[in-house]
């Protein structure tokens, strides 16, 4: 699935560049020899769900995850049915102890999506099985055109960055109209260290509303609760 729409014409001078043209070609052949996560179609979700025009927050993640089944093209996200990854349970549990709000029975965050939480990668594909197997093929530099993007927007955005390898973009976001909320990642290997207890989903949401912008409804809906309304 191709980019399409405002960032389409945000990115149109990365496809032209020659470390996209290779970035094509090294992804095209892992595709064809390996298996590869996500599927191809769902590579660039991130952009289609949250059109560049609609993005009120940004949350960066690192590389796919490299289970069966588990990557969608949406960071931190996994599809429905599918166990809840360690990382996205601590995000759960800092999202009840944060806002009050439910364990879901999934992890899937399409609904963040489709409110304007762009939930981006900076490696966009992995190997099954190892992870950051697709680092320095040329995901980063187009990813990073994407956040440059991001900030290169005159109006409020709220960048939520979790992890050494997304802070180190801090420094390319430099608008004052901008918010940058960090810390460590939410694995079990850092959670406790920063994570749990900094509030990020409330403090992302004050800062919708001082700039008049609607706050975004973090609750994931429990796959039973759609079953019960069927």
């Amino acid at each position: 699935m191709a980019i399409t729409g405002a960032w389409a014409e945000a990115l149109r001078e990365e496809f032209a560049k020659p470390y996209y043209a290779k970035l094509y070609q090294t992804v095209l052949r892992e595709y064809q020899t390996q298996l590869v996560y996500p599927p191809d179609k769902d590579i660039f979700n991130a952009f289609t769900y949250t059109p560049l025009e609609d993005v009120r927050v940004l949350i960066l993640g690192q590389d796919p995850y490299h289970e069966p089944g588990q990557a969608n093209g949406l960071s931190f996200s996994v599809n429905p049915g599918i166990r809840i990854p360690p990382s996205l349970q601590n995000i759960c549990k800092e999202l009840q102890s944060d806002l009050g709000c439910e364990i879901p029975d999934n992890g899937d965050l399409t609904c963040w999506a489709k409110q304007g939480v762009m939930l981006l990668n900076t490696v966009l594909t992995v190997r099954a099985h190892q992870a950051n197997s697709h680092k320095n093929i040329g995901w980063e530099e187009f990813t990073d055109a994407a956040i440059r993007a991001l900030a290169a927007q005159d109006r409020p955005i709220v960048f939520i960055l979790w992890g050494g390898q997304a802070r180190k973009k801090k420094s390319m976001i430099t608008n004052p109209k901008h918010y940058v909320i960090e810390s460590v990642h939410p694995s079990p290997l850092s959670a406790y260290n920063g994570f749990f207890g900094s509030r990020p989903f409330s403090k992302c949401n004050q800062f919708l509303i001082d700039n008049g912008l609607t706050p975004i409804d973090w609750q994931i809906p429990s796959l039973s609760d759609s079953e019960g309304t069927k």
